[in-house]
């Protein structure tokens, strides 16, 4: 192991930041403190993954478009100039198995991130995060934008449509896992629920951009609805390449004194913070597959995931169908209608995450808080589907409530606790297993995610309300498996009480005597 005074070893070091950085501390003569990194990692990150779902939310708008059995659609349908121009119907999506073919892009979609999200932890763990999702981010955009091609280049074979999804979600796999581990990496645990909860709304953020960008474009082609955001995901990886900072100890930033942990001056010895950080660094090695799932809470936690993504997944790839094939107060909605009332789950959405973050923070309850989530979502789940189509009114209120609900447990366990659990104290500080922990609660999520929309396509063809009891079975089960944590985190709290309550009555009797 080279010596921290090594000309090579700082050479390593200083060549980590990103050259944005570099840039602007050139320009002002100075290093950038501890919190405007931390500002910057919470702008980028934020930035990234909402461009990742952004892209990830376009394909549910345009579902309408390619499958022309939408009821919105009825005008359209009677001409077919109107329908070229518009994109209302596309081989070999407008035939009678339509609607599942769409179901089975989700499937490839979903099942090829879910798979790669397992790989991405293991690939994070081992190489520059700044670096891998860069190319992550440009990959996802390329095979975006190769989807709205499809459109302009009159290509009708369900094959390209579907490989091109399946090499869009691997590229969309490097995603979660690398801003997870980059966050956990410079904030600690004691505010990381509120923290991540504000963060996360970037999920939230991407979804609702997403779905009025390609609403808009839709106007004009579905081709533009997956092009534009394409574009704008290459570019949002352009910033990250240029301006985020992977972890303290790569920019030479000291945490306590919150400025630069470097010589004052050329000649001096490098501070002792410094050099325990740098060496902590050094000897850490990343941690294996089978022993992080090994880390307590990991298991429970990745399998209540499962099915609150299968929730989660189903109303990101399917509301705006589902709305466009629902009449509202009597009334059906246009296909770029319904895809603008959908963001209003998205908005429950961020209120949930914000909301399930703070009040865990308040408990250090992550299970209680998680599990009390889904058990609500049941009856909003119900409350939407047999009573959302009565006015507009209704149907806003219960699908804010359902996104918050829904999206709630989801946002806490994807941020805070995959977090919590990637820097356990099993691991002994061992930092280098953040984007492990992660792929494996948000890969085992996103299998889930991928039966979810995949089912859907089939039971919709059916009933509604069928996918509906479905989805309030999934919320239940995902409860269900927190059950352990739960009683755990109860019994600890009672005993904190009977420990402060005893102690209080101690003092009080000494106080007599």
């Amino acid at each position: 192991m080279g010596s921290i005074s090594d000309p090579e070893n700082k050479q390593n070091k200083t060549n980590t930041k990103p050259p944005g950085i570099r840039l602007l501390e050139y320009t002002k003569s100075t290093n950038l403190s501890f919190k405007t990194h931390q500002a910057l990692v919470l702008i980028i990150t934020f930035l990234a993954y909402a461009s990742y779902h952004a892209t990830r939310k376009t394909t549910s708008i345009i579902k309408s478009s390619l499958d022309p059995q939408s009821p919105g659609n009825s005008f359209l349908r009677s001409s077919k100039t109107l329908s070229w121009l518009l994109g209302t119907g596309w081989a070999p999506f407008d035939g009678s198995n339509g609607t599942e073919l769409l179901g089975d892009l989700d499937l490839a979609f979903l099942f090829v991130y879910s798979i790669g999200m397992f790989f991405s932890g293991h690939i994070g763990d081992r190489m520059n995060l700044r670096i891998f999702l860069t190319i992550g981010m440009i990959g996802t955009g390329l095979f975006t934008s190769l989807f709205g091609i499809g459109y302009w280049a009159n290509i009708h074979i369900f094959y390209y449509y579907l490989t091109v999804q399946m090499l869009a979600g691997l590229f969309q796999s490097t995603g979660w896992p690398s801003v997870v581990a980059v966050i956990g990496n410079w904030f600690e645990k004691s505010n990381r629920g509120l923290i991540m909860g504000v963060w996360n709304a970037h999920t939230s953020v991407g979804n609702i951009l997403g779905s009025l960008i390609a609403s808009y474009f839709l106007k004009i082609g579905w081709g533009w609805s997956m092009v534009f955001p394409g574009l704008m995901i290459t570019f949002v990886g352009l910033l990250v390449f240029m301006f985020l900072p992977v972890n303290p100890e790569s920019t030479g930033v000291d945490k306590d004194k919150d400025k630069p942990a470097k010589p004052e001056k050329i000649g001096a010895e490098v501070t002792e913070p410094l050099l325990s950080l740098n060496m902590n660094h050094e000897k850490e090695s990343p941690v294996g597959f089978i022993e992080a799932w090994k880390i307590p809470g990991v298991a429970p936690f990745a399998f209540c995931l499962f099915f609150a993504k299968l929730v989660a997944y189903t109303f990101l790839y399917w509301l705006p169908f589902y709305i466009s094939h629902t009449a509202i107060d009597g009334e059906y909605l246009s296909d770029v209608a319904a895809g603008n009332l959908s963001t209003l789950f998205d908005v429950g959405g961020v209120v949930g995450g914000i909301l399930a973050g703070h009040i865990s923070d308040r408990l250090n309850a992550r299970a209680i808080t998680a599990a009390s989530f889904m058990y609500s979502a049941i009856p909003a789940l119900y409350m939407y589907r047999n009573y959302g189509h009565i006015s507009m009114t209704t149907n806003i209120i219960f699908m804010l409530v359902t996104g918050m609900f829904v999206n709630g447990p989801y946002a806490l366990i994807t941020t805070a606790v995959s977090a919590d659990l990637g820097t356990h104290k099993s691991l002994k500080g061992n930092s280098r297993a953040l984007a492990t922990v992660t792929a494996i609660i948000d890969g085992t999520g996103s299998v889930g995610a991928a039966i979810g929309p995949l089912l859907t396509g089939y039971i919709s063809t059916k009933s509604w309300s069928a996918v509906f009891t479905m989805l309030m079975a999934a919320a239940f089960v995902a409860g269900l498996f927190l059950t352990r944590l739960v009683v755990a985190e109860i019994t600890t709290k009672w005993q904190d009480s009977r420990r402060g309550l005893t102690a209080g009555v101690r003092r009080l009797a000494a106080l007599d005597v």
